[in-house]
């Protein structure tokens, strides 16, 4: 087995992990059998309320939203094509986080979750799971990472950017739980969601590219 094959092995094995975890939790979300430790973790989370906290939260959920996460997608694009001169890697990056919006609205529409009502510190409307923030952040960040791993040579750069996105996924999702609007098991759901998604659409892409996808390997 060569490197690449046994590296697009793993990915396989990642989403199919993923989806699996996903239709679990999506079963779980169903018949409502989290609502005890989904009511349990947002009162331990909205305990900690402070109007600093809720400033920090209500930033990190306007980074999350469609708007700030598109105006990142160009900038991104940018850096690829005039930069890197890495232009296949922007379809990727496109496909990754649009593709991934236009799943969490089907999926949303499926399950028809309503949100949650206890102590809300904004408003919003729509359906719950899963998390149309999670699914964004894990995608936008998770591809983010993918892309830019190799055009970093050092092990400490790899590290902050590895460290970078996991605090921006997880931080995202916490803010939603905190400012009252989603449940923790719509946040998981989505980063399991997110995840099979970005994990098959990396394999897809490195299977079509071949050698081009890592042309410094």
């Amino acid at each position: 087995m060569n490197w690449a094959s046994g590296r697009q092995r793993w990915i396989f094995f990642i989403s199919l992990i993923s989806f699996v975890g996903f239709i679990i939790m999506a079963a779980l979300v169903k018949f409502q059998l989290l609502a005890p430790l989904d009511l349990a973790i947002i009162t331990s989370i909205q305990n900690l309320e402070h109007p600093f906290i809720t400033d920090i939260a209500i930033g990190l959920s306007f980074i999350g939203s469609i708007g700030p996460v598109t105006v990142l997608c160009l900038i991104v694009i940018a850096v690829l094509y005039w930069v890197l001169r890495r232009r296949t890697e922007i379809l990727l990056l496109i496909v990754v986080v649009f593709g991934s919006s236009i799943l969490n609205l089907l999926l949303k529409f499926i399950f028809q979750r309503v949100r949650p009502d206890i102590h809300r510190l904004v408003e919003i409307t729509g359906y719950s799971f899963p998390s149309g923030h999670s699914m964004g952040a894990f995608s936008f960040y998770s591809v983010l990472a993918y892309l830019l791993w190799r055009h970093i040579d050092s092990r400490t750069g790899r590290g902050v950017l590895i460290a970078f996105a996991i605090i921006m996924i997880l931080s995202i999702g916490l803010s939603r739980i905190y400012l009252g609007v989603h449940y923790p098991s719509d946040i998981l759901g989505g980063y399991l969601a997110s995840c099979a998604w970005v994990s098959f659409m990396v394999r897809y892409y490195e299977r079509r590219m071949g050698k081009r996808a890592f042309p410094d390997a």
